[in-house]
């Protein structure tokens, strides 16, 4: 057996932190975006083995919206961790997860006839809404999206739509998986625009309704109230509450996926609140441990006591440790109004950007609520340059969907720290337009 490094001998740059990893880690695991490690970060700021300083565009993917290295969470967490760091809910019961979600269910938009259920990743809470959907309702067919990402966990992936390498040698999904169009209207295939709309996406799943998919057999339509992935892509209001409607009519789970879009990202606590509908259930994830892992599903207490133990038992989900965490960043959100800050900061970063567009006919639109925002460019190559530009010059900045800067800072990102970004984005283009960026950067940046 080899021996470790030592503290003397650790890997200790971006380089030997990058290459090492190619040797050790699994490649399903990984979409390359450059090769930096990052081993510290304060609030929206980044720090990388040789001490750069970055400013952090994308929150670890959405899961620290309340920024990094927060002492009032880490304090709280090694003082549980002295007392209990977990003991499995499964058996016995400990007070955080109870205060947790008692917390959680005065959130929910609607009555406080809720209940939660833990998991320990948004991938396996997506896993437990369908069963629960299924279990409630004794149906078996899921309606999901085109575009849709809802996880890697086995049920996660077979209502997901992304990407040919989530099911590239993975044999049968779960059956009885149904994907219709997500509402892009910047892209509408039926060439309609807001004032000529009749819906005729929704009518997609209407007519499979009455030609081959009988409604009195789906249990749930799982939709993304703002689709993250697919390039932060914002349904009409009117398309989110006609598809609500539809889904009463025919008894069918309306399940909202919150895992990216919660915790304040689109400046309200949760995405689907811009539309004033109550889904049936909503799935949680990535922020919702205050950076420890955590999933969750909240939903009527009906639907959540549709199924009895073990149908969804994690040995670690909702311990007393990621609880605690959960609680301080809870009590850091209401006492900072992080939700506010996500909406006005929002509104104030998608102005610059909108700025830009002005300026620079490489960007074809700018989109987003709060802190959540799409930059469209012209072509893959260019977005690829300037993502490259970007981090080379201290943004930590990816691409989402076809060519979509994915704009998602923590919610304690500063004035200064957007002005400081979008004068680097300018500088990018800049250089991209002069042809100073090197073809290299195509053969680093590779991510979706």
């Amino acid at each position: 057996m080899s021996s470790l490094k030592t503290n003397e001998n650790r890997l200790c740059t971006n380089k030997e932190i990058c290459t090492r990893e190619l040797e050790v880690l699994a490649k399903a695991q990984k979409l390359p975006y450059c090769p930096i490690a990052f081993a510290s970060g304060e609030g929206a700021l980044l720090y990388d083995y040789e001490g750069k300083e970055y400013i952090d565009l994308l929150s670890s993917a959405s899961s620290a919206n309340i920024g990094h290295g927060n002492k009032e969470i880490a304090e709280a967490v090694k003082e549980q961790m002295c007392k209990l760091a977990q003991f499995s809910t499964a058996y016995f019961s400990c007070r955080e997860p109870v205060e947790y979600a008692e917390k959680l269910i005065q959130l929910y938009p609607g009555d406080n006839n809720k209940k939660v259920l833990f998991s320990t990743t948004g991938s396996e809470s997506i896993d437990a809404a369908i069963k629960l959907a299924k279990g409630y309702t004794g149906r078996n067919k899921i309606i999901s999206f085109n575009g849709a990402y809802h996880g890697s966990t086995f049920g996660a992936l077979s209502i997901s739509a992304i990407s040919l390498n989530m099911r590239r040698k993975m044999g049968p999904m779960i059956p009885d998986i149904y994907h219709f169009n997500y509402p892009i209207c910047i892209k509408c295939p039926y060439g309609k625009c807001e004032s000529s709309c009749n819906l005729e996406c929704l009518k997609e799943m209407e007519n499979a309704f009455n030609l081959y998919l009988p409604p009195e057999e789906v249990a749930a339509v799982f939709f993304e109230p703002i689709a993250g992935d697919a390039g932060i892509i914002i349904p009409p209001k009117k398309y989110v509450q006609a598809l609500s409607s539809l889904c009463k009519k025919h008894g069918i789970l309306f399940v909202v996926d919150e895992i990216q879009q919660a915790w304040g990202r689109s400046g309200k606590f949760f995405a689907i609140e811009h539309f004033d509908v109550e889904p049936d259930l909503i799935v949680m994830g990535k922020s919702s441990g205050g950076g420890l892992p955590m999933g969750i599903v909240m939903g009527k207490t009906q639907i959540m006591d549709s199924l009895d133990a073990p149908a969804h038992v994690f040995t670690m989900s909702g311990n007393s440790t990621v609880c605690v965490a959960a609680l301080k960043m809870l009590e850091i959100f209401e006492r900072d109004n992080l939700v506010e800050q996500s909406r006005v900061k929002g509104e104030y970063f998608k102005n610059k950007l909108l700025d830009l567009k002005s300026k620079y006919d490489i960007i074809k639109d700018v989109r987003g609520l709060g802190l959540s925002i799409g930059v469209d460019l012209s072509d893959k190559i260019s977005t690829t340059k300037i993502i490259y530009q970007c981090q080379q010059n201290g943004l930590v900045l990816i691409s989402i969907g076809e060519y979509t800067l994915r704009i998602q800072p923590p919610l304690v990102i500063t004035y200064e720290q957007i002005d400081k970004s979008i004068y680097i984005i300018e500088q990018a283009i800049k250089s991209l337009l002069n042809n100073e960026i090197p073809d290299e950067a195509l053969s680093i940046i590779n991510g979706w």
